[in-house]
């Protein structure tokens, strides 16, 4: 879905296929049609943003095959579907039974994760709307933040040099520009907008920026006035931003409350639960090791969770989202004279482990909320006054 901000600049608004658990080529064009095409068709939209997420061996495939990239543009030409962001973060198996801590592996001190980000950076070379002028991709936050010493950190920034003068390469041979953000996420390495702003310090901004993830954001309780206002004054770009919103507890000691929470406590993802107190943050890994065992959280101050809800609707009571955080951080983006960043992705993918009752059954109860959640933020950015083409 494309939208005008006041000064002309076209913004993007896509959702995320990492929802889905297609791994290869054929399960990437058979989502399109089963998914994304009947979202564009609830929305009564003539052309819908898709944020793809490839795995790694779909991206090597396509990079390496123009018939089928070829092919695969054909494909969201006829079923009214652009691309201008992918999202490289997961390398694989996302809808394994069990993810948690995998999903940050490969890391970028690792080869495999800079072959796996090029070749996506080609085949959205490939896929740009002829109109757009370049493309986006997310990626992890450099690695999980242990182990982490002075020679990961080195090789890390080592292979984003050579991501940069990688993409630099394909601008050359295609014509189609690609930035690459790296997206803060609590655990990390780069945890934070302020983690980012050192540990991305001196990067090739015409290439490498942030993603900006406002579940992730609001996880960490950070502020996202002070956290743009880090980012003005050394130069970051926000390349991307992804429309998300995390689970709020207000009083985790309340017993109905912590009854609530038990209800996402499940084994795919990794749900990082932070604790705002007098001193600042608390912190544990997941869900369960925040309510539970020798080291729980106290409890004395609110907690979040990196849980990304859907966007339309409320948890259910005493439980609420951050979608309040999502929205003001929104207008800072876009309410102004000028835009922050023009590719908004929504990454809801935990629909299928929601508690059960509020889990769609079928794929007409996936599009519906999918459908729901892009209209709810359509509706946020024209009372910004942007105009929907």
């Amino acid at each position: 879905m494309r939208l005008r901000h006041r000064d002309g600049t076209i913004v993007h608004l896509a959702y995320c296929t990492n929802v889905h658990p297609a791994e290869d080529f054929a399960g990437l064009r058979d989502q399109l049609r089963r998914f994304a095409a009947p979202v564009r068709r609830e929305l009564g939209v003539d052309r819908l943003g898709v944020g793809l997420w490839l795995p790694a061996g779909a991206a090597a495939r396509l990079a390496g095959d123009p018939a089928e990239l070829a092919e695969l543009r054909a494909d969201l030409d006829r079923l009214g579907l652009e691309v201008v962001t992918l999202n490289a973060f997961p390398y694989a198996h996302f809808h394994a039974p069990v993810v948690k801590q995998a999903v940050y592996h490969p890391d970028w001190t690792d080869e495999a994760r800079l072959t796996y980000t090029l070749d996506a950076a080609r085949v959205l070379a490939g896929l740009l709307p002829d109109d757009v002028a370049r493309g986006s991709i997310s990626t992890l936050p450099l690695a999980w933040r242990e182990p982490w010493s002075p020679d990961q950190a080195g090789a890390a920034a080592a292979q984003l040099d050579r991501l940069a003068a990688g993409l630099g390469q394909i601008a050359a041979e295609t014509g189609r520009r690609v930035r690459v953000a790296v997206e803060p996420e609590p655990g990390c390495v780069v945890e934070t907008v302020a983690d980012a702003v050192e540990h991305l310090a001196g990067v090739d901004t015409e290439h490498l920026g942030l993603c900006l993830d406002t579940c992730h954001l609001a996880t960490s309780f950070e502020d996202a006035e002070a956290a743009l206002g880090a980012l003005d004054r050394v130069g970051l770009p926000i390349v991307k931003t992804q429309v998300s919103a995390a689970l709020h507890a207000e009083d985790p000691r309340d017993p109905a409350t912590r009854q609530a929470l038990a209800g996402f406590v499940e084994d795919r993802f990794l749900h990082q639960t932070r604790e705002l107190d007098g001193a600042g943050l608390l912190a544990r890994d997941d869900l369960p090791d925040a309510l539970t065992g020798a080291d729980a959280l106290p409890g004395e101050g609110p907690w979040r969770v990196h849980f990304h809800v859907p966007l339309h609707a409320e948890p259910d009571p005493p439980l609420r989202s951050t979608r309040d955080v999502l929205a003001a951080t929104l207008e800072r983006l876009l309410g102004g004279e000028h835009p922050r960043t023009d590719h908004l992705e929504l990454e809801t993918y935990t629909w299928s482990v929601l508690p059960p009752h509020r889990r769609p059954h079928d794929d007409a109860g996936l599009v519906a909320g999918l459908a729901a959640e892009l209209a709810w933020a359509r509706d946020q950015l024209t009372r910004l006054d942007l105009e929907v083409l």
